[in-house]
């Protein structure tokens, strides 16, 4: 184990999220020695819980940018395949292709063995299809692996934010009734 600025007992998993043990014994928690009282307990367990969400938001984001790349990608595939079937046909392919939002232009595309892709930063290349089909095909399978692991690491976040706010409850819980027993003044 681990241990991170909090100084609470940390392991990393799942993409660097610290783990939040659950304390059983907030009597027992208290006593150590980083823990010299309830308000800063709370205070660097909220600094996580804060952490965690900053997390979430961005993983969720992640979750977005993929969610709507994965459908480019394939239909950026389809399209590759489709020019690979109809390269050996002598007839041109007519189409509309999008110029702007909701604005389309016909197209009579000759047989080709070649199609441009963009990479991304205004970068676009030439590849022949094979090599488009290879290149996609790759980028699919990274993309649906990345999306499966943001979501593992989402549902491994939510475990720990749930656990860290069992814990301010129970330390807070804890400072309550310890104060409550202490004499009144």
């Amino acid at each position: 184990m681990a241990s991170d600025s909090t100084k609470f007992a940390a392991t990393t998993n799942h993409s660097g999220i610290p783990e939040s043990d659950f304390v059983d014994n907030v009597e027992e928690f208290m006593q150590k020695p980083d823990n010299e009282s309830a308000e800063g307990v709370l205070r660097k367990l909220d600094e996580r819980h804060n952490k965690y969400k900053f997390m979430e938001y961005n993983l969720n984001t992640k979750k977005t940018r993929l969610k709507t790349q994965i459908p480019d990608i394939k239909t950026s595939l389809d399209i590759v395949k489709h020019l690979q079937e109809r390269k050996d046909i002598p007839d041109p392919l007519e189409t509309r292709f999008l110029l702007s939002d909701q604005v389309y232009a016909k197209a009579r595309i000759p047989p080709t063995d070649k199609v441009c892709l963009w990479l991304g930063a205004n970068v676009m290349l030439e590849y022949n299809l094979d090599d488009a089909q290879t290149l996609l095909e790759k980028n699919l399978g990274t993309a649906k692996k990345t999306l499966g692991q943001v979501d593992d690491d989402l549902s491994f976040l939510r475990d720990q934010t749930t656990t860290l706010e069992v814990n301010m409850a129970r330390v807070y819980n804890w400072d309550v009734k310890r104060r409550q027993k202490m004499p009144a003044m």
